[in-house]
């Protein structure tokens, strides 16, 4: 007998609105949405299509001829799930499931169920739960809204519909400040965790990149780490942090971060805080880019503008790595090369067959012991923990001993400098 869950049928729709200035090119835009659908297990995309839209149906968003034709596409494929690439009002949900008997799940509800099918720390449980219900919440909302107006607006409390609402919103609300106390207490473990890593504070690299770029395929080869690389969209959901010591000798601690991407729902940016914290304390940052990709520079530039939506400060270094150009032609890796030359931040590189990685590396190293200092200074002999600490760092340049103690030669980072002091009690 056959206990397999049996795979759901799913179509994807990209409307490609006309009225809306600021719309995705169609065709990469489906492609992406297609991607999205596959991070799901149990899901068989069997079509997806383009939906031109002149001006979108505030009742159902497709004009009646799309619809029919739509339909009889659902039926003929056995289509039981229709994902749509774009944000779907309640009422425009509940009219196409009518019509469509199909169920139906917007661009929000799709990245909300990868992100809890692939969370894995408890933070990022919560982080995702709290997501999930602040939409629900919200459709809730714009559905009750939208019952008022049938009724004319005037309220009618205590009316049909309305103690159901209240109670699932109230519902909610109790849910949500249950997570909140949940993750304050996560939080605060990961701030302790945090101050312990501050104690040995190699400088923090992190990886950002658009969804699928190839950041966990480096952080991998780098470190040796077992992280999860698949050709998948958000393939990592959690912070996932290493001390690795790089191939030219550099101690660093590398940051994973979770993948970006374009129209990213507002509540899922505040959920992943967390996980995007880390790149507000790096001290150098790899913006990894699929060079590859027909729509390389718009994914940048959306991961630009969340960088810039976080806080990023725009003073800590970042270099682009131009991954994938094992995927690319001849004519166009000479030209990358060329202009990788012009621009020093730009450094094309293969996290596959490790093309380009060395310079990389030795540009991350320069960039890091950029503004270190050459202190002397003399540590008596009752001193060991401190000179320990300071061979822990790799920070001594030079050793000798004499009556009073070790004379020491230091070349360190500022950060490492008050740490000291900090750890020490000492000015240096």
């Amino acid at each position: 007998m056959n206990h397999e869950t049996q795979a759901t049928r799913a179509w994807v729709l990209h409307p490609d609105l006309k009225s809306d200035q600021h719309r995705r090119s169609a065709a990469p835009a489906l492609q992406e949405a297609v991607s999205l659908a596959h991070a799901l297990p149990h899901l068989e995309v069997v079509g997806a299509q383009i939906v031109p839209v002149r001006q979108a149906d505030p009742g159902k968003l497709f004009g009646s001829g799309k619809l029919d034709e739509l339909k009889s596409i659902f039926h003929d494929n056995e289509i039981e799930l229709v994902l749509i690439d774009g944000p779907v009002t309640p009422v425009q949900q509940r009219n196409l499931e009518k019509q469509w008997k199909v169920k139906i799940l917007d661009r929000t509800g799709l990245i909300l169920e990868i992100f809890s099918d692939r969370a894995a720390t408890r933070e990022g449980v919560l982080q995702v739960e709290m997501a999930a219900l602040s939409y629900q919440r919200t459709r809730l909302v714009r559905a009750w809204t939208h019952l008022e107006r049938q009724r004319g607006g005037l309220g009618f409390v205590g009316g049909p519909g309305e103690t159901q609402i209240e109670a699932d919103r109230r519902a909610i609300d109790e849910q949500l400040v249950r997570l909140r106390r949940q993750l304050d207490k996560v939080v605060k473990t990961r701030a302790l965790h945090r101050e312990s890593r501050a104690k040995v504070p190699y400088p923090i690299v992190a990886l950002v990149g658009y969804t699928n770029a190839g950041k966990s395929t480096l952080f991998n080869r780098l470190t040796g780490a077992d992280v999860m690389a698949k050709d998948m969209l958000f393939a990592t959901l959690d912070p996932t942090m290493r001390a690795v010591t790089l191939p030219n000798g550099l101690d660093v601690i590398l940051s994973d971060t979770v993948g970006f991407i374009s129209d990213l729902p507002t509540q899922l940016v505040a959920a992943f805080r967390a996980t995007l914290e880390e790149v507000l304390s790096a001290d150098i940052i790899l913006h990894v880019r699929d060079i590859s990709h027909e729509a390389s520079e718009e994914q940048a530039q959306d991961v630009r503008l969340i960088m810039d939506e976080l806080g990023v400060n725009s003073e800590v270094p970042l270099l682009e790595v131009w991954n994938k150009i094992d995927q690319i032609d001849a004519d166009r890796r000479e030209a990358m090369t060329e202009a990788a030359k012009i621009r020093s931040f730009i450094h094309p590189i293969s996290a596959i067959t490790g093309e380009g990685l060395e310079a990389l590396l030795d540009a991350v190293k320069a960039s890091l012991q950029t503004g270190t200092q050459l202190d002397q200074f003399t540590l008596s002999h009752a001193d060991g923990r401190a000179r320990a600490w300071l061979f822990a760092q790799g920070v001594i340049e030079d050793e000798l001993l004499t009556e009073e103690g070790y004379s020491l030669s230091v070349r360190w980072t500022d950060k490492q400098k008050a740490q000291y002091t900090k750890e020490f009690g000492r000015r240096v």
